[in-house]
């Protein structure tokens, strides 16, 4: 019985700290069984409240501490996990009793020394126990900074769209508003950014999964509802506009919708991954004119119609709308235009186009589009 006892000790232990250096230390994409485990457990329990909100503002207060409190669950569980996986060492080199082994584990893991029992059979399993408390805590405290900074670095790109495409964005009101303010020659410069922005999210992103969970300041606002805004807005231009140029807005599609798969690998979501582009997908051609209807109310220069441009957008999006609207559904984002169905019917937020003032009083209106659902996003 001590040896199965210390056999099992040793697998948790081991166990334990495979999930931490899985989780906290190793620079790549690595599942931990028992992090996903706490984090999944706690999504779930947030959920079930969030599904009773009716609405987005609600919902976000509730979901927001979920992936905070994750961070601190996993490194209680970790203390935990290590501190039975300890006792059931001491108590197979020593022959003392589940209570008795629990104290002298607690004791030595935690650095406090009140319960030592000055033998020496436990010195050893004693010593790895000490050094394995303040290591896990070290390595913990010392994740935060880089969770943070990638976080951080995430939002200034989310919070500088918002004046590109209104919150929540949406692709066509990235074109319609660049083509408002007679911004269109520094599409490529946006299309740059979201390249560069796409690949940092999937390298941070797929390191540490639990940002994934993490929401914007702002419950209108959310960094998946971003990247799909932008890659329709790429696909729009693309379809609409071949003789423009094409290779920022390409290298950026191709970006966002490698981050989107990576991120699917690390979360096990299955996809097809070369779809043809006459696949199905969600997007119906209605919401599509739609949108095209709000790009041609700001100017936005055609050179196909709508029924040219359809099966050519259609061949884009088919590379990374079930992905979008998969991740979406998961981390309950702002339900915004063409971004899919979540786990309650939810009305869809959508931006509103400024209004264009001019010199001497005189203002241009804008007239919002039927079948788009409520209008509840900020200019």
């Amino acid at each position: 019985m001590r040896f199965l006892l210390g056999v099992l000790g040793v697998a948790v232990v081991l166990g334990t700290y495979s999930s931490v250096v899985r989780t906290v230390v190793m620079p790549r994409p690595s599942r931990s069984s028992l992090a996903r485990m706490v984090q999944g457990v706690l999504h779930g329990a947030f959920q079930l409240v969030a599904d009773r909100c009716r609405t987005v503002e609600g919902k976000d207060k509730v979901l927001a501490p979920v992936a905070p409190l994750s961070l601190l669950l996993t490194l209680v569980v970790w203390l935990g996990s290590f501190m039975v996986g300890y006792a059931l060492l001491e108590a197979s080199v020593s022959g003392l009793g589940p209570k008795a082994a629990l104290i002298e584990a607690g004791s030595s893991l935690f650095t406090l020394g009140f319960a030592s029992s000055q033998r020496s059979v436990l010195t050893a399993v004693d010593f790895l126990a000490a050094a394995t408390g303040p290591i896990v805590i070290a390595l913990q405290i010392s994740y935060l900074p880089s969770l943070y900074s990638a976080y951080a670095r995430r939002e200034a790109e989310v919070t500088l769209l918002q004046s590109r495409a209104g919150s929540p964005p949406w692709g066509p009101e990235i074109l319609a508003r660049y083509a408002q303010t007679e911004l269109l020659d520094s599409l490529d410069s946006l299309f740059g950014n979201w390249e560069r922005w796409a690949a940092e999210v999937n390298e941070s992103h797929t390191t540490y999964p639990v940002l994934i969970h993490f929401r914007s300041a702002r419950p209108t606002r959310n960094w998946l509802v971003c990247l799909l805004a932008v890659l329709d807005a790429g696909a729009l231009q693309l379809a609409f506009n071949p003789s423009r140029r094409q290779t920022p807005v390409r290298l950026a599609l191709r970006a966002g919708f490698v981050c989107l798969r990576d991120l699917a690998d690390v979360r096990g979501i299955p996809y097809d991954a070369d779809p043809l582009p006459d696949s199905q997908i969600d997007l119906s051609y209605r919401q599509f004119l739609e949108g095209v209807a709000r790009m041609e109310q700001q100017g936005f220069p055609m050179e196909r119609t709508p029924e040219q441009a359809w099966p050519h957008f259609h061949g884009w999006r088919v590379n990374y709308e079930s992905l979008a609207y998969r991740l979406a559904y998961d981390i309950e984002a702002v339900p915004a235009p063409w971004s899919g169905p979540r786990r309650r019917p939810s009305v869809v937020v959508t931006p509103t186009t400024p209004r264009d003032r001019r010199p001497g009083g005189v203002t241009v209106e804008h007239q919002y589009l039927p079948g788009l659902g409520k209008i509840g996003g900020e200019n």
